[in-house]
């Protein structure tokens, strides 16, 4: 995809007058924090431009140096290596120059549930929780759980964590749905492979500015938590349950000792709910052509199968098996599957664009 050279132009144009704006010294408060987001937005995309126009530009000379009979042969060398980087260049200009989602840049709220399959599933859940940590640790990421029901065997029956760091939503975005386990579980004897399955939901983390939820709007309880947690959670009514009743939204927390805590954390995940479903609403048609794309990101979706016994995970969605099974649930190897979906992503963007 070619872009014109009047779009060039147009964004050099706009990222000096940015550069001249952050140098001036006379930007404030919120002036300034606009100017730096929209600074950071054009960096990578006005780089990339000025490396087009300097091939192209570069290109028009040497085209010219074709008429120097002594300098032909090393011109015709020039422009043939030239003209076959400038394509990967261009594209890679389009990639950045795509429409970005607006919560790309946000932190996430990672929801995981233990789906079809009993004590299996629960235990899958954690797996994936601790995949989850290792990866986010691999991208510096701070991953802090806010929720957990652990399950009497292991692993969790639901859990909720809060992903802070630099491009948390866009990386994980994807890896909303179902996942899928088949393997021969502990407690099977007789050796037989069971597929059970878990759910992730990857929502974006709003500031509070983002969702206006009145108070009079929720109702909140307060009860004695259950399960593990010492005596003091078990015999003080710490846990907390908020419902949101314009949407029936239903959020609960027990695992701090501070109903305080549980509440402001519950309160935390009602907002990532309600966001995203503003957004789902408001995105539309742009909605409609993700489904279209790498997927919806609905959680009843099949999106991936991890099978143990041979070592494979595969990608629906995008037709993706890689036999690396122990890399991938060990945290790391997960960056190949998430940069596939991305770049797989951006090809049927640019696809439609050109369309």
């Amino acid at each position: 995809m070619k872009v014109p050279a009047e779009r060039l132009d147009q964004i050099a144009h706009r990222f000096a007058e940015l550069e001249a704006r952050m140098a001036s010294g006379q930007l404030e408060g919120d002036e300034f924090v606009q100017a730096s987001r929209d600074y950071a937005e054009l960096e990578p995309v006005a780089k990339v431009a000025a490396e087009v126009q300097a091939m192209r530009a570069e290109l028009v000379d040497l085209e010219d140096m074709l008429a120097d009979p002594e300098m032909k042969a090393m011109a015709e060398e020039e422009i043939a290596a030239l003209k076959e980087r400038l394509p990967e260049t261009e594209r890679q200009l389009a990639v950045a120059m795509l429409p970005k989602d607006s919560a790309d840049a946000r932190p996430a709220m990672l929801e995981i549930r233990a789906g079809t399959g009993g004590d299996e599933a629960a235990l899958f859940a954690g797996d994936l929780y601790r995949m989850y940590e290792r990866f986010a640790a691999e991208q510096g990421w701070k991953i802090e759980p806010v929720s957990m029901s652990a399950s009497e065997v292991g692993g969790f029956k639901e859990v909720v964590a809060n992903v802070t760091g630099t491009g948390v939503f866009a990386k994980l975005k994807f890896e909303s749905g179902v996942h899928r386990v088949q393997r021969v579980p502990e407690t099977e004897s007789g050796g037989r492979i069971h597929t059970s399955a878990a759910t992730v939901a990857v929502l974006p983390e709003p500031d509070e500015v983002d969702v206006q939820i009145d108070p009079t709007d929720l109702k909140i309880d307060v009860y004695r938590a259950s399960g593990a947690g010492g005596q003091h959670v078990n015999t003080t009514d710490s846990a907390v349950r908020i419902t949101h009743l314009p949407t029936g939204t239903v959020v609960t927390c027990q695992d701090g000792r501070s109903q305080h805590k549980n509440r402001e954390k519950a309160m935390q995940v009602l907002r990532a709910r309600l966001y995203e479903a503003q957004r789902e609403a408001t995105q539309g048609a742009e909605a409609e052509a993700r489904k279209a794309m790498v997927g919806s990101g609905d959680r009843s979706e099949r999106i991936r199968t991890y099978n143990f016994p041979q070592g494979r995970v595969t990608d629906h969605r995008i037709g993706l098996t890689l036999q690396k099974l122990p890399q991938i649930i060990a945290g790391p190897g997960l960056t190949e599957l998430i940069d596939a979906l991305i770049a797989e992503d951006e090809a049927k963007r640019l696809a439609a664009l050109s369309e």
